[in-house]
């Protein structure tokens, strides 16, 4: 089932624009990242479950494969 997901996501620091492409969990979310520019922890935004449905170009796998998310 995950052949058609996504694991690749850019995420974007809001602090300084930085981004970088990081693969994303598929057995857990990821609830902080560090931006490695300017050291700003990121945590996900009221109503994400985590940084990559927060700041994240693709959103992580539980909700493309549309489930409410990480448990």
């Amino acid at each position: 089932m995950l052949k058609d997901i996504q694991l690749q996501s850019v995420l974007t620091c809001p602090n300084c624009g930085h981004h970088k492409e990081e693969t994303m969990p598929t057995d857990s979310c990821q609830y902080f990242y560090e931006c490695e520019k300017c050291h700003t922890n990121l945590k996900p935004l009221a109503g994400d479950c985590c940084v990559f449905c927060s700041y994240g170009t693709v959103k992580c796998p539980p909700i493309q494969q549309g489930s409410s998310c990480c448990s």
